[in-house]
């Protein structure tokens, strides 16, 4: 075996099948749902993508939230297993990452949905009001920018600079979860957070010269990189003001 083999979409949806079909055997009337999530659920699957599927059980005595994830030669398939009221809770809980991670239960492909559950999953979803919203960007301008700044503060002067080029790819990604958080905009896949964060309307003035530098993968100059970081984050810190995205507190809050 020499890793993931190409494999056509059809033999992929066929493997998608033969998993509901096992999950039905195992679990059997306890199932509420079954679909897939990622890029097959988008129909945007390539050769080598994974089987990904979302298994929900009606809720029980006992909270459920595991995973089966397995490679079986030529390709690799996860089914998260979860109870509906543990992926329902989950849903409707913004974190510093939901543009991404809550992404995948908006496009969910039902492959047996008796119910309509997805339905209510992607209602969850979009459930959060702006609150919500408004502390996880507050949340990641101190725990994320703020530190990021300071790191490539403490890189750039006594070293090591080739530390830089990972802050910056860092810092462009959290960038990108900012702005969908402030769109309330989930992103279709990883591979794509940044792209898609520069399609989006209202930006912090230097987070595309970040985002190109990134995306361009031309990081070798440690003087370039640290520029472009510090005039995103003078733009960021402009950004948040505009906003009222309050991230600077007295000396000691407590």
């Amino acid at each position: 075996m020499n890793g993931p083999q190409a494999v056509t979409k059809e033999e992929r949806r066929a493997i998608a099948r033969e998993i509901a079909d096992r999950l039905k055997q195992v679990y059997g009337g306890k199932i509420k749902a079954i679909g897939l999530y990622g890029s097959m659920a988008r129909g945007t699957d390539g050769p080598f993508s994974d089987t990904e599927m979302l298994c929900v059980l009606r809720s029980g005595d006992e909270p459920v939230d595991f995973s089966h994830e397995w490679a079986a030669g030529a390709w690799k398939a996860e089914v998260n297993v979860y109870s509906e009221d543990v992926l329902l809770q989950y849903a409707r809980t913004v974190e510093d990452t939901w543009p991404l991670s809550h992404g995948a239960f908006l496009t969910a492909l039902p492959l047996y949905d008796p119910d309509g559950f997805f339905a209510e999953l992607k209602a969850a979803v979009l459930s959060p009001d702006e609150a919500d919203f408004r502390e996880n960007i507050s949340g990641i301008l101190v725990g994320e920018m703020f530190e990021f700044a300071g790191k490539w503060r403490n890189a750039n002067a006594q070293g090591p600079r080739t530390y830089l080029p990972y802050l910056a790819m860092e810092t462009a990604h959290y960038g990108a979860m900012l702005i969908g958080l402030h769109h309330r905009t989930a992103y279709s896949t990883g591979a794509k957070v940044i792209p898609e964060a520069l399609t989006l309307p209202d930006r912090p003035a230097g987070f595309d010269a970040l985002a190109q530098l990134v995306l361009s993968g031309e990081l070798s100059d440690p003087d370039r990189v640290f520029l472009v970081c510090e005039a995103f984050w003078s733009s960021l810190q402009a950004w948040a003001e505009e906003h009222d995205y309050a991230f600077i507190t007295e000396r000691i809050p407590f």
